[in-house]
């Protein structure tokens, strides 16, 4: 396939550059005042082609240039088109995608998706759309059959289809399979072939839903949430959270979410004047905090408490949780939690001041009580002696994620 010229029609040397130059010169000089922008004679300064506005796409307003043809009669305009479930997207899709725009004036990915799909392609929309800030991103939801063999029409249904939902033809379509030299031929365009043995990225969707930690590496920052874990400590204050957390971040490579209750009571409050409404920001914030981790984090997030112990200190500092502390409690459970007892001796750090026996009870027992109401999975982890602890909490995580054995 020859390559690609991306130097404007117009600025070519020869009749038909001129010609065109004066074609541009007298585009859309009837729009109003309005589109100022547009008026004007002359090719624009830059050299880029102009450019109308179709209807949204992807939920947002997408530059679509017009299509000037060229003395052959085609258009001048590189329209690449890329196709695909993206079930999950990985890197492989952004490099697909990435050569796409990287050799069209414009590029359209149309994320096919139906009902039966095991992730919703509401989801796998949005990822695409994050991943590919350059591209005109198309969600299609619609039962059409999957391979040749399951309908007669096969080739035309998806033609149809395609060039319903696009806002103009390709001239060119973009995939890693051999499925893309038919499908150009049904859309009109030029198939090109990207790395189809998987030289450059080699993953496949398939290897990658089935077993997405060993493939970590090749997950993208926008996708890794969905198939990370998370492993979390509860309990009271001097009995190794944060030590241990940290320990088992170390011993995993992975990163771990820092406890933010500390933080905000340091900077605001020094164990005084507590409200239900402190508390709901500081879940608010700790859960911020988190997501933005998260996608820094290997397959295992370990985390130094959540909401669940803020709703401990809740009914522990004000006698009650506020409602907007318990809807987060239930909306962001940790995969797996673990316990500590208090049977270590508390030590004052300047920042304590719930280290009475009954009041560090108190604590353990009320987590405990809401993980079971709640129907979160949990192991206790007691011990007199924190490497014990620390061993035992690494044992609990490779027994409860099978991934981490390795």
């Amino acid at each position: 396939m020859g390559r690609i010229d991306h130097k404007p029609q117009h600025l070519r040397s020869g009749d038909d550059g001129e010609a065109l130059s004066r074609k541009l010169a007298r585009l859309d000089c009837s729009r109003c005042a309005g589109d100022r922008a547009f008026l004007g004679k002359g090719p624009r300064a830059d050299g880029s082609a102009l450019r109308r506005v179709p209807p949204h796409v992807g939920g947002r307003i997408f530059q679509l240039a017009p299509d000037l043809p060229s003395a052959e009669g085609r258009s001048l305009i590189r329209r690449g088109f890329v196709l695909g479930k993206f079930l999950p997207p990985h890197a492989g899709h952004r490099f697909l995608v990435e050569t796409a725009l990287a050799m069209t004036d414009e590029t359209f990915v149309l994320v096919c998706s139906t009902d039966a799909a095991p992730i919703r392609g509401a989801l796998r929309f949005d990822w695409m759309r994050k991943m590919s800030p350059g591209a005109g991103v198309i969600h299609l939801h619609r039962d059409l059959p999957q391979a040749p063999e399951d309908h007669p029409d096969f080739w035309e249904i998806w033609r149809t289809a395609i060039l319903n939902a696009l806002p103009a033809p390709p001239t060119h379509v973009f995939a890693s399979e051999h499925y893309v030299f038919r499908l150009a031929e049904a859309l009109g365009a030029v198939p090109v072939l990207v790395d189809p043995e998987r030289k450059a990225i080699p993953v496949s969707g398939s290897a990658l839903y089935e077993a997405p930690h060993a493939h970590w590496a090749h997950l993208p920052r926008e996708v890794r949430p969905f198939f990370q874990k998370r492993l979390t400590f509860l309990g009271p204050e001097s009995t190794g959270k944060t030590t241990i957390s940290a320990a088992l971040a170390d011993s995993f490579q992975t990163r771990a979410m820092p406890e933010y209750g500390r933080t905000y009571d340091v900077a605001y409050k020094q164990g005084r004047n507590w409200h239900s409404e402190d508390l709901v920001t500081l879940a608010e914030t700790h859960r911020a905090m988190r997501e933005a981790i998260q996608s820094l984090a290997d397959p295992l997030l370990i985390e130094d408490t959540d909401a669940v112990q803020t709703a401990v200190w809740s009914e522990f500092l004000v006698g009650a949780v506020a409602p907007a502390l318990e809807k987060i409690e239930r909306e962001t459970l940790a995969d797996h939690y673990l316990i500590l007892a208090p049977d270590i001796a508390w030590a004052q750090d300047g920042v304590r001041y719930a280290g009475d026996p009954a009041t560090r009870a108190f604590f353990f027992d009320e987590a405990e009580r809401r993980l079971k109401r709640l129907g979160a999975r949990y192991d206790i982890i007691s011990g007199e002696d924190f490497d014990f602890r620390r061993c035992r909490a690494i044992e609990a995580a490779q027994q409860r994620f099978d991934f981490m054995r390795d």
